[in-house]
């Protein structure tokens, strides 16, 4: 939907929503950077605004909610930097990564590469950083199943031409390719955030998903999921996901309220 077309604020239907205990379980599913982490110059530097960690965690121990992060970050780099309750689902690098959160760390499921797999992501990584060499601004990220070039810190001439090499490298080598904000990643395995996002509801057993995020990358995952479910564009930008709220003070905004109104029939 067109940027310059109003949506709605999910206010009224997360309240419905909290109304209605024929709807339960109800899967919480949220985006990182962006949409509960302000976006950082220095990726390290994220984190989930502190008034937003004791909502996840009241949210992650209200009877009837499943609370999962669905984020492009590579698994370790998640679980590090959101502050997230025992219980909470981590679905990493846009779904080829995913571990629950527990009293003793991540219990993870281990990915396998092929050999071909391995070599591919290998060759990625060394062509990835003659993309970077010499621009300044731009970095590469290697990860378990992909290589992403990072271009947040260059130039916009300097951005533009790494992104476009990097295009050009994963249709000529064959691989996946996201292509998000500042960002290209070429993957070896295929994943979405949308097959994810289908593959918790199914195993929760979630009538329905409320799921926030600020990326190109979410927009596969608001495509995924149907009417009866809660879909939250976070800032500008055109989207097919059905309300909008403007910053991630906003979305730890609207969680509030949705755990308050939870809260007298979570009993």
């Amino acid at each position: 939907m067109p940027d310059s077309l109003p949506l709605p604020d999910p206010a009224e239907a997360l309240a419905a929503l909290a109304a209605d205990r024929s709807r339960r379980p109800v899967l919480v599913a949220l985006d990182f950077d962006g949409t509960l982490a302000p976006l950082q110059d220095d990726p390290a530097a994220s984190r989930v605004l502190p008034e937003g960690v004791g909502v996840l965690a009241d949210l992650a121990a209200t009877d009837g909610v499943s609370l999962a992060l669905v984020s492009g970050r590579a698994m370790a780099d998640l679980h590090v930097l959101a502050e997230v309750p025992v219980g909470t689902l981590l679905v990493g690098s846009h779904g080829a990564e995913r571990a629950r959160v527990t009293p003793h760390g991540l219990d993870r499921d281990v990915v396998r590469l092929t050999d071909d797999q391995a070599d591919q992501l290998a060759t990625l990584g060394a062509e990835a950083a003659a993309v970077a060499r010499g621009r300044e601004g731009v970095w590469v990220e290697t990860k378990p199943t992909a290589v992403v070039v990072h271009t947040r810190l260059a130039d916009a001439d300097v951005a533009l031409s790494a992104e476009q090499e990097s295009l050009a490298l994963g249709e000529r080598l064959g691989t996946g390719v996201m292509h998000g904000k500042a960002v290209v990643e070429l993957t070896v395995l295929h994943a979405s955030k949308g097959e994810a996002l289908i593959a918790l509801r199914d195993e929760i057993g979630a009538p329905v998903v409320v799921y926030a995020g600020d990326d190109v990358t979410d927009e596969r995952a608001f495509e995924a999921l149907g009417e009866q479910d809660i879909t939250v564009k976070v800032g500008p930008g055109d989207t097919v996901a059905r309300y909008r709220v403007q910053s991630p003070e906003d979305v730890v905004a609207a969680l509030a309220r949705f755990r308050d109104a939870l809260a007298p029939s979570a009993g």
